[in-house]
């Protein structure tokens, strides 16, 4: 049962990330050293949390006495972050955690896709100081971030391109792109383009390969690797362009709330590319490792995500 400060949700959809995949190998394709560590966090032996997944949608099943915001029935929808555990037919959140009421009209699945993707994108871009007018590329415009750093980066008013493979070229283009280029056709470092904002979605660029695309005074903005923590440290004391990249990721309850109220006013939505049931979050997970989704992966639990 929850604590009095605690809700119980029903999950009825979840998500299969990048995250989860890394977690659970230990991280081994980022390097020895980010794999110590992500053992010394995960356990040196064995895993603190067995059950992964961090992004959830479901139906309240109980609240503690203290819980004011959510009643047994609500639809709701959020991230247990690194705690993870959503990979599960219950789970128990904070009531001032990470986690608000679906919007409405929305599936659990379509629910369960929201914050991956978007928070992330919301947290990177936010290191950039967005603002009207900056010009902004995108590369790996076609995953879960890439898809909703599109969307949020003209939310914030800039000029976006975006850079994806030819099958997804028309998708990131319906997102809002102002401009695609198709990594298979072109190479966007040897265009003659720059941009006050290089956002690495997936992590296949470095900032020595982007630098010559970037304005005087621009930023790549990083979203995994350990070079780029130190690379964010010394760019932020030499050279007029820098790396941006801090970790652990930080987001709130009320970037939560943000994205809900993006898509009930029809600014955001959040890209699905597969749903599997909940039984095969095997083939789920071996699909993501793949690194050629489309947007986000979604498992769902019972017989429908719409509950």
């Amino acid at each position: 049962m929850p604590k009095d400060d605690e809700l119980l949700v029903k999950v009825r959809a979840t998500a299969v990330t990048r995250a989860d995949c890394a977690t659970r190998e230990a991280n081994r394709r980022s390097g020895l050293a980010i794999q110590l560590i992500s053992r010394l966090i995960s356990g040196p032996r064995r895993p603190k949390q067995r059950i992964l997944g961090t992004e959830f949608a479901g139906e309240v099943a109980a609240v503690g006495v203290a819980v004011r915001e959510f009643a047994v029935g609500d639809r709701v929808f959020g991230t247990s972050g690194f705690k993870f555990g959503a990979h599960a037919e219950f789970i128990c959140m904070r009531e001032s955690a990470r986690l608000a009421l679906n919007p409405a009209g929305l599936s659990f699945a379509e629910a369960a896709a929201i914050c991956d993707g978007g928070l992330n994108a919301l947290w990177c871009l936010r290191l950039a100081n967005p603002r009207k007018g900056q010009h902004v590329l995108v590369y790996g415009a076609s995953g879960a971030i890439g898809t909703a750093a599109v969307q949020l980066a003209k939310y914030f008013e800039a000029h976006v391109t975006a850079v994806c493979g030819t099958r997804n070229v028309e998708l990131v283009r319906s997102l809002g792109a102002d401009r695609v280029v198709d990594y298979t056709r072109d190479d966007f470092t040897k265009n003659g383009q720059t941009y006050d904002v290089i956002f690495d979605a997936v992590g296949k660029q470095s900032f020595a390969r982007c630098r010559g695309s970037l304005n005087r005074g621009g930023s790549y903005l990083a979203t995994d690797g350990l070079r780029n923590l130190f690379l964010a440290q010394w760019t932020s004391r030499v050279g007029d362009r820098k790396v941006l990249f801090s970790i652990p990721p930080r987001y709130t309850k009320q970037d939560v709330l943000l994205l809900k109220e993006l898509i009930e006013a029809g600014k955001y939505r959040a890209v699905i590319d597969r749903c599997f049931p909940f039984d095969d979050v095997v083939e789920g997970t071996r699909y993501v490792e793949t690194e050629r989704k489309t947007g986000n992966v979604i498992l769902t639990l019972g017989s429908t995500s719409e509950g």
